[in-house]
C-alpha cells in the first residue's frame, strides 16, 4: 500500500500555508498528486420580497463564496509546489461534508486544528470531529505552529479495536519508512500480547519495531503523550473514538486528550 492521493483542506487561517506545505512534501515523499480542497454553503436568502428575489440573493451570495473558493486555490498553488502533481476541488457546500465527499478518492486526508469543534469556523475550516468520524479513511491532523515533516518516529497507540487496525493499516506508507516504531499499550489492565502481535506483522512490512506496556496514575491519552515527547516521537497513530450527541460527533476520552494537548501530528482513523 501507498498513498496515491493525498487531499488537504485548505481555509484562511494563519496555519494554512504550514499544513499545505506538509501535505506536499508528503506528497513529495510518497509520489502523490496533492489535491486541495475548500467549500462553504451558500447562506439562505434573509427577508426577501418574493421568489425572484430569493433567487437573486442566492446567486449573488453564491458568485461571493465562489470568489472566495478561487482565493483558496491561489493559497493551494501558492504552497503546494513541492508536490509532483496537484488537482483542487471547490465547492458551495458545507465544508465539512465537501472534504468527506471528496475522501472517497483519496488515501489519505490532512486537517488543521485540535480538539473537539462542532462548528466549523469560517471560512472554509473544518471540524475535526465529522472529518474523523465520516470519512471512512485515515485523517492525518496537524496541530497550529507545527514544523517538520512527520513520520521518522512513530508511536502506534494499540487498542484492539476495529478503529486501532483502520489507523494502523492506513499508517502503513509512514510505518515502512519510520526509522523507528514504538507500538504501545497502555490503561488498567492492558496486556502486551496484542502489541507484540501487530509488531510482529509490521516487521514483515520492514519497520524497525519495540513495544511498550504503559501503566501510570494518569490518564491513557497522558501518558501516551508523555511517552511520544520522551522518544522524541513526530507521529502518534491511532483509533478515533467517539459517538453521535444531538447529531454531531463527540470524541471519545483518550482521542479528546490527545488532540487537545498534542503538538504531534496524529494519524487516526474511525
Amino acid at each position: 500500500m501507498s498513498y496515491a492521493n493525498i487531499l488537504v483542506s485548505v481555509d484562511f487561517a494563519e496555519a494554512t500555508a504550514d499544513r499545505v506545505r506538509l501535505a506536499a512534501a508528503l506528497a513529495r515523499r510518497f509520489d502523490a498528486t496533492l489535491t486541495g480542497a475548500a467549500a462553504a454553503e451558500v447562506p439562505a436568502p434573509l427577508f426577501a420580497h418574493d421568489i425572484r428575489d430569493v433567487q437573486a440573493q442566492y446567486e449573488r451570495s453564491k458568485a461571493k463564496i465562489l470568489q472566495e473558493v478561487e482565493r483558496a486555490e491561489a493559497v493551494f498553488a501558492r504552497c503546494a509546489g513541492a508536490a509532483p502533481r496537484t488537482a483542487w476541488r471547490g465547492g458551495t457546500e458545507r465544508s465539512f461534508a465537501h472534504l468527506v465527499e471528496r475522501g472517497r478518492a483519496a488515501d489519505l486526508i490532512v486537517v488543521g486544528g485540535a480538539g473537539e469543534t462542532e462548528i466549523d469556523p469560517s471560512p472554509f475550516g473544518v471540524a475535526v470531529a465529522p472529518v474523523l468520524m465520516e470519512a471512512g479513511r485515515p485523517v492525518l491532523v496537524v496541530p497550529q505552529h507545527h514544523a517538520g515533516e512527520p513520520g521518522r518516529r512513530i508511536v502506534v497507540a494499540w487498542k484492539d479495536t476495529p478503529e486501532a487496525r483502520r489507523a494502523v493499516s492506513g499508517a502503513l506508507p509512514f510505518l515502512r519508512s519510520a526509522g523507528q516504531v514504538f507500538v504501545v499499550t497502555t490503561g488498567q489492565g492492558a496486556r502486551l500480547e496484542g502489541a507484540e502481535e501487530v509488531a510482529a506483522h509490521l516487521k514483515l512490512h520492514g519497520a524497525a519495531i519495540t513495544t511498550h506496556l504503559l501503566t501510570t496514575a494518569v490518564s491513557d491519552g497522558e501518558e501516551i503523550l508523555r511517552f511520544a515527547r520522551e522518544q522524541q516521537a513526530d507521529l502518534i497513530v491511532m483509533g478515533a473514538y467517539g459517538h453521535s450527541r444531538l447529531r454531531e460527533w463527540a470524541f471519545g476520552g483518550a482521542t479528546r486528550d490527545i488532540l487537545q494537548a498534542t503538538s504531534l501530528c496524529c494519524l487516526m482513523a474511525h
